[in-house]
């Protein structure tokens, strides 16, 4: 009974041996392979660095204002009795918007002029009297002072009744109008809002340290995306006042505005020229790998692997970026002119991968895009 035991475990030992030194080869083979393995180059897009001059430049969001703008209203109460305009029409200083009931002082100055042409007659009869010695000096006087009263009167009632006729005070586009045939307005009551479109303002901030190297006269380049619009300008005022809130100056710019594109209230990109500036490496923002412990790239080198066989692959570098513009970001250090450099698929390499260089399809790479819903 023992020597069955015995051989029963002698079986199962050989056995479990056998298993382990066959499992064993299998580990062996699948790290020899493992080793040997190679992934496969990953395919990128790449661009050559170059240098360029970038000229020092300051951008801002501005807002477009009216050189002239106001709220036509009423200079004296009054019932509307004649609206002739329409909301939204262009329109020329001094054309009659709207009209006013003047009945009552019609009929007002019917009376002051049949005074004033009284007053005239006595005038002169008062003066041939005078001539003849009939009559004092003080009823002379008395006679012309009556007849310029009466001058007064006329002309008073007549700026009334012109102050009742309400006119486009310059040339411009009207907005609504705010109101109705047969309305009663008050003094100061709002008809309608007249802006001046042509040209136009644009307000935008600029940070106390940058105050300084901006001068009137000075090239401005406003963009408005959303109305596909880009004009040049010229600064025509800098703020003399420091906002404390802020800390930020208002600069103002006057550009011309065809077709009246630009409103008053109006988001714009303004661009401000400031310098020259320094020659730098510009590369498409695409290829830039941005982390929190430093941004990088990709360089695309010559390289061995440790059997010695020479294939593509990336080298990691970190950079340091200055300003961007549009599609591209200047490079201050950390790529040489003429290194090539990954413009597309920088979140999927490692330092020393491998990778196959498909030109065909290229990220943008434009200083000025444009959207294609612009």
């Amino acid at each position: 009974m023992a020597k069955r035991m015995i051989l029963m475990l002698l079986g199962v030992l050989v056995f479990v041996g056998a298993i382990a030194a066959v499992k064993t080869r299998q580990i062996k083979t699948a790290i020899a392979q493992n080793s040997s393995y190679k992934p496969p180059p990953e395919a990128v897009t790449t661009v050559v660095a170059k240098k360029e001059e970038w000229p020092d430049t300051l951008s801002a969001i501005g807002t477009v204002t009216a050189v002239r703008g106001v709220m036509v209203s009423a200079d004296l109460a009054g019932i509307v009795a004649k609206i002739n305009f329409e909301s939204g029409r262009a329109v020329n200083q001094g054309d009659v918007l709207v009209e006013l009931d003047t009945r009552q002082e019609r009929a007002q100055l019917a009376a002051a002029e049949a005074q004033r042409d009284l007053a005239r007659l006595s005038l002169e009869r008062s003066r041939g009297l005078r001539e003849q010695g009939v009559t004092a000096q003080a009823d002379l006087d008395q006679a012309e002072a009556a007849e310029k009263q009466a001058v007064a009167l006329v002309g008073e009632i007549k700026a009334t009744i012109e102050r009742k006729t309400i006119r486009a005070p310059f040339s411009g586009i009207l907005g609504i109008r705010q109101v109705n045939l047969g309305q009663h307005l008050v003094e100061g009551a709002a008809v309608v809002p007249l802006q001046s479109l042509d040209p136009v303002y644009v307000t935008f901030a600029l940070p106390q340290q940058q105050v300084g190297s901006v001068r009137s006269g000075e090239a401005v380049q406003v963009t408005a995306e959303k109305v596909g619009m880009s004009v040049s300008g010229k600064v025509t005022a800098v703020d003399s006042v420091v906002d404390e809130a802020t800390r930020n100056v208002q600069v103002q710019a006057t550009l011309p505005n065809p077709g009246a594109k630009l409103r008053p209230g109006m988001f714009v990109q303004a661009s401000l020229s400031i310098g020259e500036g320094e020659p730098v490496v510009s590369l498409p923002a695409s290829s830039v790998s941005y982390a929190p412990y430093g941004d990088s790239v990709f360089i695309v080198e010559d390289m061995k692997d440790p059997k010695g066989q020479s294939y593509r692959g990336v080298r990691q570098q970190f950079v340091k970026l200055g300003s961007g513009r549009g599609d591209r970001v200047a490079i201050v250090s950390g790529v040489k002119p003429g290194e090539e450099v990954v413009t597309s698929g920088v979140f999927k390499l490692r330092n020393g991968a491998a990778v196959q260089v498909n030109n065909k399809v290229q990220p943008g790479n434009e200083a000025a895009p444009k959207p294609e819903d612009s």
